[in-house]
């Protein structure tokens, strides 16, 4: 595939603002738990298995865990999306819906709201699910 082809396809877009709500992650999940635990243990290569017990740290621990199990097969799925071309527009679709619902979680876990939080989860995987089918079909 041409080089200029690729680098003009929105998943490619899609996967870099993928990698700012990776940074987003990052943040939420570590900045609370320095507060708590302090630089040093930051800083420390956390041999002690200490973890944060405020609810906000753990929730963005989890959050964050949750982000990280759907996040590869996004990548995956949007870079081959991107390489074979999307005629349908389907897999756009999904790959933004994937996105959308990727961070609208974020709050949602925060917040400890039960079951939309599930239902945008249902979301991002009906996302991937598209991406997935216009790859196979």
């Amino acid at each position: 595939m041409d080089a200029a082809v690729l680098a003009v396809s929105p998943f490619i877009t899609l996967v870099a603002w993928s990698v700012v709500v990776l940074a987003v992650h990052i943040g939420l999940q570590s900045i609370p738990a320095t507060l708590e635990l302090g630089s040093a243990w930051n800083a420390s290569a956390r041999d002690e298995q200490r973890r944060p017990t405020g609810i906000f740290a753990g929730r963005a621990e989890r959050a964050f865990a949750n982000f990280r199990e759907t996040y590869p097969a996004f990548i995956g799925l949007a870079l081959s999306l991107a390489i074979t071309g999307d005629l349908s527009g389907w897999g756009l679709s999904g790959a933004w819906m994937w996105l959308v619902c990727r961070i609208v979680y974020i709050p949602l876990y925060l917040a400890g709201i039960p079951y939309i939080r599930s239902l945008v989860w249902l979301g991002s995987l009906a996302g991937l699910l598209v991406m997935t089918a216009v790859l196979i079909f």
